[in-house]
């Protein structure tokens, strides 16, 4: 096959997962659901927290960032904190209570009742994701996870947003996706503009 047959056959086969997600109401009902978890946690005065492995990890920085500063237009930011971003936080940990409690450790300090964490596992079984929710439950903050179709993530948080796939880029492509929409909903109804 040629890079440019690929290229073809890549993004077909991107653009049948978001066209199987725009189909899929149960999903958009779950978007739905989030934006207006994180839509309350902001009317409260509260913040979203974000966490994930690798790409997932980008993509929680993505997120917060596209919160904090801006969206489609300028407005007032929103706090919004990737637990992923402090090389000194996140290697102490690392080193005093293992690579499974990178996230829980910060939910525990960081995290406040009312606040709303966002882990985002591509196989939906990152044992430091799951972590996380287990210690953003026992701290009374609201949880949400963006995942794939499978793993067992879906099961233990508040609202999960299973992307029909199980192949991990196109997963991704649709988690950052959902995370925009997410933003664009937050921002129009916290800022709306006349």
């Amino acid at each position: 096959m040629d890079n440019m047959t690929y290229i073809q056959s890549y993004l077909k086969e991107s653009m049948s997962v978001k066209q199987d997600l725009i189909n899929n109401t149960g999903v958009l009902a779950c978007i739905d659901e989030a934006a207006t978890m994180v839509i309350n946690a902001y009317r409260g005065n509260n913040k979203v927290l974000l966490a994930g492995n690798g790409g997932s990890a980008a993509d929680s920085q993505h997120i917060a960032a596209e919160f904090v500063s801006r969206f489609f237009y300028d407005r007032p930011g929103l706090p919004a904190l990737a637990l992923t971003t402090d090389s000194s936080m996140l290697t102490a940990i690392g080193n005093d209570y293992g690579f499974v409690n990178l996230f829980s450790r910060q939910v525990q300090a960081q995290g406040s009742r009312g606040d709303v964490f966002i882990g985002i596992s591509t196989s939906g079984y990152s044992e430091n994701i799951m972590n996380a929710v287990k210690a953003a439950k026992e701290h009374g903050l609201h949880t949400i996870a963006f995942c794939g179709e499978g793993g067992v993530i879906k099961d233990e948080v508040d609202i999960a947003i299973c992307i029909p796939s199980g192949c991990t880029p196109y997963i991704q492509e649709c988690h950052i996706t959902v995370g925009h929409i997410i933003c664009a909903i937050v921002e129009k109804t916290i800022f709306p503009r006349d």
